[in-house]
């Protein structure tokens, strides 16, 4: 094994299942964010679309998925698609996937034509993610084709006075009883606090927005601490060696009288 081969064997182990995407159309934000290293992905939808002012068509989002797969971290690209019938979802879903079919992901909705056009992506070895999902009985169709994600919106279901947070639970361990290898990746997190408890009912897999993501760097503590170690190293750095002054040399200057002698008397001469 080289060592390269150990480092990332280590990584893995470290990480465990845990994988975070970035929920966002955004390249400014892609700019910020991705060389984290925290992001296995980018997640995007026609809403976030419209929000940040990206065109819905296989050629922008062709472009937007190469510039988020150039980031060294990335491994997956999730974009969704559209149409009125399963037959058009489906063709615009195999014009994404055709871009990079081991690391572009299709969205696809979980209504009865998206699991048609779904389906016969997974067939045509399309990975797919269902999405607004928000129901547990909405795995058992997203199983049933073989999805590698289902997307549940927590803050949504919140929005609409559901239980959000027993909701994806329910989804996550109904997941584990089919020992499914489809990952609940938990979208519409509004807050970190949730998607910690999440995290400790068994939920490795979040999309997050850019707030979100920030909020996971502001707790006070950590910051306060982080200026003090700062400010102690900057105390305890070695410290620059003394410059030793420099001896001035004044050199001597002979004086010849003789000259003076003859300048005084060439004045005196020309002063008569």
């Amino acid at each position: 094994m080289r060592a390269s081969d150990a480092v990332e064997v280590a990584e893995d182990d470290y990480r465990g299942t845990l994988r975070l995407f970035l929920d966002t159309a955004d390249e400014e934000t892609f700019d910020a964010w991705l060389p984290t290293g925290m992001f296995v992905g980018v997640t995007t939808n026609p809403t976030i679309l419209e929000r940040d002012g990206v065109e819905c068509s296989v050629d922008a989002l062709s472009a937007l998925a190469r510039n988020a797969l150039e980031f060294d971290a990335v491994e997956e690209f999730q974009v969704q698609t559209w149409g009125e019938d399963s037959d058009e979802m489906w063709k615009n879903g195999i014009a994404l996937a055709r871009l990079d079919p081991e690391r572009v992901v299709v969205k696809v909705p979980v209504t009865l034509e998206g699991i048609k056009a779904a389906n016969a992506l997974v067939v045509d070895g399309v990975r797919v993610t269902m999405t607004a999902a928000y129901a547990p009985h909405q795995v058992l169709v997203a199983a049933s084709i073989g999805a590698n994600y289902i997307a549940p919106y927590l803050g949504r279901m919140n929005d609409a006075g559901r239980d959000g947070l027993g909701t994806i639970v329910s989804m996550q361990e109904t997941v584990d009883e089919l020992e499914s290898d489809m990952r609940i990746l938990v979208a519409s997190v509004r807050t970190v606090a949730e998607m910690a408890k999440l995290a400790a009912k068994g939920c490795d897999t979040f999309t997050i927005s850019e707030k979100v993501a920030a909020e996971m760097f502001t707790d006070p503590l950590t910051s306060q601490a982080a200026i003090d170690f700062q400010s102690c190293a900057e105390r305890m750095a070695p410290k620059p060696p003394k410059k030793e002054k420099e001896a001035v040399v004044v050199e001597e200057i002979d004086v010849d009288d003789s000259d003076d002698t003859d300048i005084v008397q060439d004045s005196d001469a020309s002063d008569a």
